[in-house]
């Protein structure tokens, strides 16, 4: 990429005028993990932790966090999420974070699932930390996304 698209011509931070893109159908699914002690994986499997149903609370956490995108990364557009599905999978020594965005709107949803699955992970962490306060965030990144100009794109090790 010849041309930096966030900077003006003195170099500074800009955000991209997207009033000529055509409005298409766009999707993106970013995955992550929470690394958790097995004491964690027990009580999600079980009878849940003390504070309440973590699964639940991430799930909605990430929805929240998907349509607040803009709020949170300076240079985001603010779009009209149209679909926001998260799932989180219980394994033997981490949950796995799934998130999907869809939209249709004149620029692309990854940042939003990225910060769906983050802020998911989080909530997660904020649900377990009184029984495992070393759990940790991991691999964030978008796997797919799809639509726009330079179409659909998947991650090679997916």
């Amino acid at each position: 990429m010849s041309e930096f698209t966030h900077l003006n011509d003195r170099g500074e931070a800009r955000m991209v005028d997207v009033t000529a893109k055509e409005v298409t159908v766009r999707e993106a699914r970013a995955s992550g993990r929470v690394q958790v002690s097995a004491e964690v994986i027990g009580l999600l499997r079980g009878g849940g932790v003390p504070k309440g149903d973590a699964i639940a609370v991430a799930r909605i956490a990430g929805i929240q966090a998907a349509k607040r995108t803009p709020d949170l990364v300076p240079l985001c557009h603010p779009i009209a999420i149209h679909a926001v599905d998260v799932d989180l999978f219980v394994e033997d020594d981490h949950v796995a974070i799934s998130a999907t965005v869809r939209t249709a709107d004149r620029t692309g949803v990854e940042m939003e699932a990225l910060t769906c699955v983050a802020v998911a992970g989080l909530a997660l962490i904020d649900m377990v930390k009184a029984v495992d306060k070393g759990a940790t965030i991991t691999d964030v990144r978008v796997e797919h996304k799809s639509g726009g100009r330079s179409g659909t794109w998947q991650r090679a090790d997916n």
